[in-house]
């Protein structure tokens, strides 16, 4: 059995804080270097009264860390405990502090959204907005009467949702565009009476609810509900647990026409979808937050369905096609025509359900440093022990407060991208894709990494 070496002063704490063996491949002491454990003997002699004993005492040599690990000598302990088939990347600034396989193709999981992003925000306005209008083929008349059917459009907002939906989320404030407020605009136009039903449109995007690249099991546990251009409540018809509605545009007219009856508008027929008529008058129209802050929230929460709207989004604003394929040829263009180092990159979609993703850690450290949007990611990011998807992560350690990364976990995947508040105010660019990883062992590392990124000096 391997003994391990006793560390004294700074040494014993840092690595008392980082949880870390001490690796005798890349140990040394003092300035002599020893590449595995030694064992020698030497001879020494008692004398009791006038008897003299030989005794022979074996002499163990083991390696030790440096008096002072360095931040490369911390990583490798890290990278030494990692799957081969992994990534890692830390830089400061231009400068590459530690890599280990930078350009090999890893399977992302959520890591992926910072592509999303990046495509997204460098194609579509960060401060333009999505509407959902409220249409019908005639205004309300003097009585508040709408002959015939309202439309409610979907215009690709993903964040649609009422206020028993947001105040279910365990992690507050959350954004949503207020389906009450749409509501209130309709009375405020004048309708009492609806003749026809409340007809919902979808066709501002393919009808694709889920992508083939993803596995069934994370569709049978609702990791996103049916994507969908009029996406009410992420399109679910009850939480915990969690039912999606099997057609989401007529259930999100389902839900708008109970907020309407709330509010003593009549209608006469029950929830449907359809297509909106040609001519079509609008009378109320709700505007999304913008897309920036759809991105922020798409990255701090790691939402699935946001990312995936966003990126059809994309494909209809550039190529004119609502479609996840199209949305993902002009990601791609986009993160190429920005320089971005895209060999060895597959996307599959813009969430990271995928298994069949791929991206390197260049590419996530060439994004958080180079990108044009890069102080949009920066402020959207989780941040350790404080919000999103880390809130819960780095409590009580030094940590808390310091880190701020894009998180990603799928089966055997465990992915951390983002930035790092280091001694001396620098600050440190990492990513850190595992693949071949339990979701507990994931973590470790990751808490391991984030300890060293804070604490340990260049």
């Amino acid at each position: 059995m391997r003994s391990r070496p006793v560390a004294t002063g700074f040494v014993a704490a840092l690595l008392t804080l980082t949880g870390c063996a001490l690796p005798s491949s890349e140990a040394n002491q003092g300035s002599t270097t020893t590449s595995s454990r030694t064992t020698s003997s030497t001879t020494t002699t008692s004398t009791t009264s006038s008897t003299s004993t030989t005794v022979t005492v074996p002499v163990t040599t083991t390696t030790v860390a440096p008096q002072i690990p360095s931040l490369a000598w911390m990583l490798g302990v890290t990278w030494s405990k990692t799957p081969a088939s992994s990534c890692l990347m830390v830089t400061d600034g231009a400068k590459v502090v530690f890599e280990r396989n930078p350009d090999r193709s890893v399977t992302p999981a959520s890591t992926m959204k910072l592509l999303t992003a990046t495509a997204v925000l460098d194609r579509i306005d960060p401060n333009a907005r999505l509407s959902t209008p409220v249409m019908a083929a005639t205004r309300p008349d003097a009585n508040g009467v709408v002959a015939g059917d309202l439309w409610l459009v979907g215009g690709g907002d993903p964040v649609l949702g009422t206020a028993a939906y947001r105040t279910h989320f365990t992690r507050q404030p959350q954004l949503v565009t207020s389906m009450e407020g749409l509501a209130d605009q309709v009375v405020a136009a004048g309708v009492r009476h609806v003749t026809g039903r409340v007809v919902g449109d979808d066709g501002r995007y393919e009808r694709l609810r889920y992508l083939r690249s993803w596995p069934a099991t994370y569709v049978r546990a609702n990791e996103t509900g049916p994507l969908s251009a009029l996406s009410v409540n992420d399109a679910f018809a009850r939480w915990d647990p969690d039912v999606p509605f099997g057609d989401p545009a007529a259930g999100a007219a389902g839900v708008f026409n109970e907020l309407l009856r709330q509010r003593g508008v009549a209608v006469d027929g029950g929830p449907a979808s359809g297509s909106v008529p040609p001519g079509a008058l609008t009378l109320a129209a709700l505007p999304s937050p913008t897309v920036a802050e759809l991105v922020g929230a798409m990255l701090l929460d790691s939402d699935n369905s946001t990312a995936e709207l966003l990126l059809r989004e994309l494909g209809r604003r550039v190529l004119g096609q609502g479609t996840s394929e199209a949305g993902l040829r002009v990601a791609v263009d986009t993160l190429t025509r920005l320089g971005l180092p895209m060999k060895g990159v597959r996307m599959l979609d813009g969430s990271g359900l995928a298994p069949g993703n791929r991206v390197t850690c260049r590419l996530l450290a060439a994004i958080l440093n180079s990108s044009p949007s890069r102080a949009t990611v920066e402020r959207a990011l989780p941040v350790a022990a404080r919000s999103g998807t880390l809130y819960k992560r780095f409590l009580a350690t030094a940590v808390a407060g310091r880190l701020r990364a894009k998180t990603g976990s799928i089966r055997y995947v465990a992915g951390l991208a983002g930035y790092a508040d280091g001694p001396n105010r620098r600050t440190l660019t990492f990513a850190y894709v595992q693949n071949g990883v339990g979701f507990e062992q994931g973590q470790q590392l990751q808490d391991e990494l984030g300890r060293s990124l804070v604490l340990t000096t260049l």
